[in-house]
């Protein structure tokens, strides 16, 4: 559980950005949505894969 303590006069705007920015930064949604169902070890492998060829062929063609 997030806990965001809210100073002395602070806007609650303010407050609720800090709230968002810090849950980004745990990827509880991430987390949530990777444990909706359950994935091998070998799919989650063949898409680490594909990612690092993605990224490859990526940063070539910014070199050219």
């Amino acid at each position: 559980m997030l806990i965001i303590p809210i100073k002395e006069g602070e806007n609650i705007d303010r407050a609720l950005k800090r709230y968002k920015q810090k849950y980004r930064k745990t990827q509880q949604l991430r987390n949530l949505r990777d444990n909706q169902h359950f994935t091998k070890k070998s799919q989650e492998r063949r898409v680490q894969v594909a990612k690092a060829i993605y990224k490859q062929e990526y940063q070539r063609k910014l070199e050219e």
